[in-house]
């Protein structure tokens, strides 16, 4: 189905531009969302699932629903706006289920390369010692030491999303997770 191959071929493109120039360009998503509303709207019009399986009700919900809680995400969290638009995108093309479990996969899949960044980065007897120490702050039984200019450095990594955007939809689409069991 074209839909398919159009977002995987949209994503690679994300993903490539994320990791070697660190942004996610908007030719890349908001001609991914038109294409999206557009191959959805063939479906309603045609009753032909050769454009999409999604028909534009059920692309909009995907939409709005991924797009909103990246947004929320952006709001909070400071992730970037090509994130939130890949991600709206992808949600536009995959419906709103689909849309939300790739949304999910891509969170897990992101936070899991941060921390082994973050492990590769510091070492995980210093990020477990830390741990520990905010933990025991929190408790009220040590004290915290404010983090050095040099922790506070290697602490900000860039995270990029579109590669675990990728898997993400790899896993779904291709219902990985249904082979495993």
């Amino acid at each position: 189905m074209i839909a398919t191959y159009a977002l995987l071929a949209l994503t690679v493109i994300a993903t490539l531009t994320d990791v070697s120039r660190q942004k996610i360009y908007n030719w890349t998503t908001y001609s991914g969302m038109a294409l999206a509303f557009i191959l959805s709207s063939g479906r309603s019009l045609s009753k032909s699932n050769l454009y999409s399986e999604l028909g534009i009700g059920e692309a909009l919900a995907g939409f709005a629903a991924c797009g909103g809680i990246m947004l929320i995400c952006f709001l909070l969290f400071q992730i970037g706006g090509g994130d939130v638009k890949l991600l709206a995108m992808m949600g536009a093309f995959l419906g709103l289920e689909p849309g939300i479990e790739t949304l999910l996969w891509t969170f897990v899949i992101g936070g899991a390369m941060a921390l082994v960044i973050l492990i590769w980065k510091i070492g995980i007897v210093k990020l477990f010692k830390r741990i520990v120490q905010q933990l025991m702050c929190r408790l009220g039984v040590g004290v915290w030491d404010d983090l050095s200019p040099e922790e506070k450095r290697q602490l900000k990594i860039p995270l990029y999303l579109a590669p675990a955007a990728l898997a993400a939809l790899l896993i779904v689409e291709f219902k990985a997770v249904e082979w495993l069991s």
